[in-house]
């Protein structure tokens, strides 16, 4: 966020007389998430900071460009804006960033900063003329295992002249969401057989999804990137002795190439790890981005802060996996739809982005007594980004077909209706399979997801110089599927084509043809409520596209082949 707010060329002279009203953003989202310890009000002079989300121009055109793009079938596939075009789109009109710079400047906040699309303002203050400026905010500090927040945990308002040109006020009311990885022991008793192996590792993936030794990356213009949150961070040094004991027979890369952010020197996160060893070791020789976005600050929000350093930077690596959700529930409609755009946007440019399903099934959400639904997570339900369920190997000490992993999230937004690129193949699921879970848990006309899967279980990464096994979850998974289309991507940038861009409209296009592009899931199911009604059973796989695996696992050679056209 390196630009400094500049005023617009015509300013009024006079401050504006802002009416004694005031506004509520709807739909605010003011509970404090189980595990968070109150820790007492912050002192008047501490520093918070505020993120406003100024509202965009152009919202239906850019959504109707998206489409053409990132459509095989239409004559502008592949043409990708720059951030210059974008931001000639969807900058905040003239009023929208007077005024409230005005509003601004008429409580003292002078310490701003904006981006090159001018469409998010981070602003420092002090905590009491934050509350002035956001009334009913009351700023308090929370705790959980050793880190802070920052939060008001009441709803806040802002002027009536305001509401027409702010989406959401950030650095509020989200609470941070470390995801947790899993880790299962396996009993290897009497496993030993032909083809016995005792973990996911580079060599297993490149056995299952037909990845040559020969496949790997060599365009210089192509990168694959990589988000790490919350103190996160990965080390070099595993890094490299993880290609050491496991990167063998075939080129890679064995250091990042770019960190965007601070990269602490502590202890490594299992996380980090699993993210960067499995984006390198699949997506190999290629070039190689981590965002780090730390949230040192109480009051950053750092997915937040992932979102805005996309918006303000030019150059930027082609493919993106992150392993981060929320539940949809738990966020605010307002911040939902305005990170739906920046995924537009992001699309716009050219970015393709993968999101981890998630790790508990369907989910579940006790409403009342004796009254549960089914939890979708945030951003896996968004309509443009790609969403990486998880799968399991039948037999798991043996390269076997695969089933779906309990754990592996899916379901239907309550928030996002279902794209059209999508339709046919959610309806065919839905009219086609025998057992549904009751109407009551999911919404049928919502965005479905996943879109595609991977492995995601009894995976090896090292952290910390130690090798540590039977590591698990959807966020092995993401970054595996995303290493698989950065290759894809070399492939496409030697044959002087555009890169892949936002997926889902070519996948379901091409899947709906019949391709054999992906490995068809079609046994297990995943976990859900434990109620008389469900006996904590979700959605199952099925031939096609299901919500637990999407259209299944990839098959590098055919989906390269496809890919390619």
């Amino acid at each position: 966020m390196g630009h400094r707010l500049v005023p617009p060329l015509l300013l009024s002279l006079c401050l504006v007389c802002f009416a004694l009203g005031t506004y509520p953003e709807p739909d605010q989202s003011v509970s404090t998430p189980e595990g968070w310890v109150h820790v007492g009000r912050v002192t008047p002079n501490d520093d918070v900071i505020l993120t406003f989300a100024l509202k965009q121009q152009h919202i239906g055109s850019l959504e109707q460009l998206v489409g053409r793009v990132s459509d095989p079938g239409s004559s502008q596939y592949g043409q990708f804006l720059s951030l210059e075009e974008l931001g000639a789109i969807v900058q905040p009109s003239r009023e929208t960033l007077s005024t409230v710079r005005m509003w601004l400047e008429k409580h003292g906040i002078h310490e701003c900063e904006t981006i090159q699309t001018r469409d998010f303002l981070s602003c420092r203050t002090q905590a009491q003329t934050a509350e002035q400026l956001l009334p009913g905010s009351q700023f308090h500090r929370y705790m959980k295992d050793a880190q802070t927040v920052v939060r008001s945990t009441s709803p806040y308002k802002i002027p009536n002249e305001l509401s027409p040109h702010i989406d959401f006020v950030g650095g509020l009311h989200r609470f941070p969401t470390p995801r947790q990885i899993l880790s299962h022991k396996r009993d290897i008793q009497g496993q030993a057989r032909a083809g016995f192996h005792l973990g996911v590792t580079p060599s297993i993936l490149r056995q299952r999804y037909n990845l040559s030794d020969s496949d790997i990356g060599s365009h210089p213009n192509n990168s694959q990137a990589c988000a790490q949150f919350l103190e996160q961070y990965f080390h070099p040094a595993d890094l490299s002795e993880f290609m050491v004991l496991f990167g063998r027979g075939f080129q890679h890369h064995s250091e990042v190439d770019q960190v965007v952010g601070p990269q602490g020197g502590g202890r490594a996160g299992l996380e980090a790890s699993l993210d960067v060893e499995y984006i390198m070791s699949t997506g190999a020789n290629i070039s190689t981005w981590v965002f780090s976005n730390p949230g040192r600050h109480e009051s950053q929000e750092p997915f937040l802060e992932w979102m805005i350093l996309l918006s303000n930077m030019s150059a930027l690596p082609w493919v993106h996996t992150i392993s981060y959700g929320d539940d949809e529930d738990s966020l605010s409609i307002a911040f939902m739809q305005r990170i739906n755009v920046e995924f537009m946007k992001a699309a716009s440019r050219g970015l393709t982005i993968l999101f981890a399903s998630g790790d508990d099934g369907a989910g579940c959400r006790h409403v009342d007594k004796g009254i549960n639904t089914f939890r979708p997570s945030f951003p896996a339900s968004s309509p443009y980004v790609t969403t990486v369920g998880g799968t399991s190997f039948k037999n798991p000490f043996q390269v076997t077909r695969e089933v779906s992993d309990y754990i592996s999230g899916g379901g239907f937004s309550n928030v996002f209706p279902m794209p059209d690129y999508q339709a046919p193949a959610v309806s065919r699921y839905l009219q086609s399979t025998a057992k549904l879970p009751p109407q009551s848990y999911y919404n049928r006309s919502g965005r479905a997801y996943p879109d595609v899967a991977a492995l995601s279980d009894n995976y090896w990464v090292v952290t910390n110089r130690v090798p540590i096994p039977w590591v698990s979850g959807t966020s092995a998974s993401t970054p595996v599927f995303g290493g698989v289309l950065f290759l894809i991507n070399d492939r496409r940038l030697h044959k002087g084509l555009s890169p892949l861009g936002f997926l889902n409209p070519a996948l379901y296009r091409l899947q709906l043809n019949g391709s054999q592009a992906l490995y068809d899931v079609t046994e297990g199911c995943h976990l859900s409520c434990i109620d008389d009604l469900v006996l904590g059973q979700g959605f199952c796989a099925t031939p096609s596209w299901d919500p637990v695996t999407g259209w299944g696992t990839p098959n590098f050679p055919e989906l390269l082949r496809a890919l390619l056209l």
